[in-house]
C-alpha cells in the first residue's frame, strides 16, 4: 500500500500553551492548521507516522533513522519538562527502509545513534497528533548533508517499503522555513529569507514537488531555512502519485516562517514521476554540456572516466590539443554532481612536464583521492560535471585590500603548512571569508602570522 497521506507542518516549541505563553496567539492560524492536520491524520486510521525531523541526528552524509522499539521525550530545554510524548516506533518497516536504501545506494540506516530521546521536531507534531488519537506506530527519521536528489530518493525508499509491508503509513514533513524574515528577528534578516518563504509556498501550494530539486543551495542557506530536505524527503514519498495539494496556513510573525500543508493521495499519476523527469531532462542538459566541452575539460573527464573502468591511467590522446603539451602550470581539477562539489584536487606549481599531464592525474584524484569525499563510483561518473583551472604565477601580497574573490584565488602559508582557494566561488564575497577559508584548509590558526600571496585562473568548464 503507498503513503495514504501527507502533511507538512511546522515545529516551533512556543506553539505549546505552556512554551509559548500566550505567544502562541499571535500565530493562531498555525495553531487552527495544525489541529486540522491532526483530525485528518486520525480519519486516515493510519498504521504507523513517518515523521521527517531536521533536528533529530543528522550527519553531513548519511540519513540517519532513529533506531529500536521505544522513545521518550519532553520540553524540559524549553522550560515545560511535564509536557511529554511516548512512542512506540515500528521496528520492520525500521529494518525494511534500512534494507531499501542500501539497494538504492543511499547512504541511510540506524547506525550511529546518539541521542535517543525525541526531539522538538517530532515531539511539536505528536503534541497535536496526541490529542486526537493513540494507536499508532512511528518512524523517526533526520536529514543529512546529502543532496536534495538523495533526499528525494529516500522518500522512494520509504514508499517501495510500506507498500512492500503493505503498512498504512502517513507522512509528516516536520520543518520550519527561512528563520531570516524579521531585522528584530531572532536569527535577523537577509533578503534570500522572504524570497525563500515565496517559493517554498508556492512549491507547497501547487504540488508541484519536482521545483523544489532546482533550488539552489546557496541560496537556500542564506535564507537559513530548517525544514527543505523534510519536504523533499516527503516529495519521494509521494513520487508518482495524484495529490489534491492544499496550503493550509502561511505565519512568520516571529521573523521565521511556518507553513502547514496538506497532501490528499486520489491515485496513481505517471504524469508526477518526478525523479524519472528530473534525471531525463538532466541528462539532456549533461549532453548538451559535453557536446561543448574544451580540450581541457575533455581530457578531464575522459582521464578519470578511462580509470574508473580500466583502473589505469589513460595514454595521452594521439589529437590533443598542442597548447596541452608545450606548456607547464598548476592546475585544479574539480567535480560537481547534482550541483554539489564532489571532489577537487590540484597543484600549486607544475608537478609534471606538461598540462595534459597535469590534467590526467589530477582529474584521477578529484574523482578517487579527495579526503572528503567517498571514491566517485561508476554510477554516478555519467553525471559528473567538471571545471579545470590553469592556474598563473602567484605573487605576494601584504593586505586584504589586495584580494578580489571574483579574481583571484589567495595561497596561505605558515611555515610548511599551506592553504589555496581559487578564485569565483560561489558563496565567497568578500576577502575576509576567502582567507578564513584558506587558513582553516590549511590548520592555521588565524591569530597567527601568515604570508598571502594571490593568483588568477583560466577557467575551463
Amino acid at each position: 500500500m503507498p503513503i495514504i497521506g501527507a502533511f507538512v507542518v511546522p515545529h516551533p516549541p512556543l506553539i505549546i500553551p505552556e512554551i509559548g505563553r500566550s505567544e502562541e496567539k499571535k500565530i493562531s492560524n498555525t495553531v487552527s492548521s495544525y489541529k486540522e492536520v491532526a483530525s485528518r491524520i486520525k480519519t486516515l486510521e493510519p498504521d504507523t507516522l513517518i515523521i521527517a525531523s531536521p533536528h533529530s541526528i543528522m550527519y553531513a552524509d548519511y540519513i540517519h533513522i532513529s533506531p529500536g522499539a521505544h522513545a521518550e521525550g519532553d520540553f524540559g530545554q524549553f522550560g515545560a519538562p511535564k509536557i511529554k510524548a511516548s512512542v512506540d516506533y515500528d521496528p520492520q518497516l525500521i529494518e525494511k527502509i534500512s534494507d531499501k536504501a542500501g539497494l538504492e545506494g543511499i547512504r541511510a540506516g540506524t547506525l550511529g545513534a546518539r541521542k535517543p530521546n525525541l526531539d522538538h521536531g517530532t515531539m511539536v507534531p505528536l503534541y497535536f497528533i496526541n490529542q486526537v488519537m493513540s494507536k499508532y506506530k512511528i518512524v523517526r527519521i533526520g536529514i543529512s548533508g546529502l543532496s536534495y536528489l538523495d533526499h528525494y530518493r529516500m522518500g522512494i525508499a520509504m514508499a517501495k517499503s510500506t507498500d512492500e509491508l503493505n503498512r498504512r503509513v502517513v507522512f509528516v514533513a516536520s520543518g520550519d522555513l527561512s528563520h531570516k524574515l524579521k531585522a528584530d528577528g531572532p536569527y535577523g534578516f537577509a533578503p534570500e529569507g522572504p524570497d525563500f518563504d515565496a517559493m517554498i509556498t508556492n512549491v507547497l501550494k501547487s504540488g508541484n514537488f519536482a521545483d523544489m530539486l532546482r533550488f539552489d543551495e546557496s541560496f537556500c542557506e542564506k535564507a537559513a531555512e530548517c525544514g527543505l530536505r523534510s519536504f523533499i524527503m516527503m516529495a519521494g514519498a509521494l513520487d508518482g502519485l495524484s495529490v489534491k495539494p492544499e496550503l493550509l496556513s502561511y505565519e512568520g510573525p516571529f521573523g521565521v516562517g511556518y507553513a502547514v500543508a496538506a497532501y490528499t493521495v486520489l491515485g496513481e499519476d505517471p504524469e508526477r514521476l518526478f525523479l524519472k523527469q528530473y534525471l531525463e531532462q538532466d541528462n539532456i542538459e549533461l549532453e548538451k554540456y559535453r557536446s561543448n566541452e574544451d580540450p581541457y575539460v575533455e581530457l578531464a573527464r575522459s582521464s578519470l572516466e578511462y580509470y574508473l573502468i580500466n583502473n589505469k591511467r589513460m595514454r595521452l590522446p594521439v589529437d590533443i590539443d598542442k597548447e596541452l603539451l608545450s606548456e607547464q602550470s598548476g592546475v585544479f581539477v574539480s567535480l560537481k554532481l547534482d550541483g554539489r562539489l564532489r571532489g577537487c584536487i590540484g597543484t600549486i606549481e607544475p608537478s609534471t612536464e606538461n598540462i595534459a599531464k597535469e590534467i590526467i592525474q589530477n582529474a584521477i584524484s578529484a574523482g578517487t583521492r579527495d579526503p572528503r569525499f567517498e571514491p566517485v563510483t561508476l554510477k554516478e561518473m555519467k553525471r559528473l560535471v567538471y571545471s579545470v583551472d590553469v592556474l598563473k604565477p602567484a605573487e605576494p601580497i601584504r593586505t586584504l585590500s589586495e584580494l578580489d574573490p571574483l579574481r583571484y584565488g589567495v595561497i596561505v602559508s605558515n611555515g610548511d603548512r599551506q592553504g589555496l582557494l581559487l578564485p569565483n566561488l560561489e558563496g565567497i564575497n568578500t576577502p575576509e571569508e576567502q582567507v578564513k577559508i584558506a587558513l582553516r584548509k590549511a590548520g592555521i590558526p588565524e591569530t597567527s602570522n601568515y604570508q598571502m600571496e594571490r593568483f588568477e585562473v583560466i577557467r575551463h568548464h
